[in-house]
């Protein structure tokens, strides 16, 4: 008789926590949450670039200018005839700054909107 009433006991703490761990998950849910639109209509809310078609094109957009200013970049680093190492050297790191901060600007410039 003992064994049977640990064993009820323990299955019965058990179920409840279930039910506990259970209520705790759906009130967490986002499904459930009765305070947000549909899921279909929450981009329309968030303000611009937040379509996922406008977002793409922006993606696309900015990958472009990189790959322009990338180009442009690959091309300035390449000594020049008549160009002393000197110079050739000087160019080549006033260059490396320039793309750094024209890419940080691509970048930011993706953020901000």
């Amino acid at each position: 008789m003992r064994s049977i009433t640990k064993k009820m006991m323990i299955y019965s703490l058990a179920g409840m926590l279930q039910l506990g761990f259970g209520a705790s998950i759906i009130e967490a849910s986002p499904l459930h949450n009765d305070n947000l639109p549909p899921v279909g209509q929450q981009y329309d809310q968030r303000g611009p670039g937040s379509n996922p078609h406008e977002r793409d094109r922006m993606e696309r957009e900015r990958h472009e200018r990189e790959r322009v200013e990338n180009e442009r970049h690959e091309h300035e680093m390449k000594r020049r005839p008549h160009e002393s190492k000197k110079t050739w050297h000087k160019r080549q790191q006033k260059e490396i700054e320039r793309h750094e901060r024209a890419l940080r600007e691509i970048r930011e410039h993706r953020e901000h909107r």
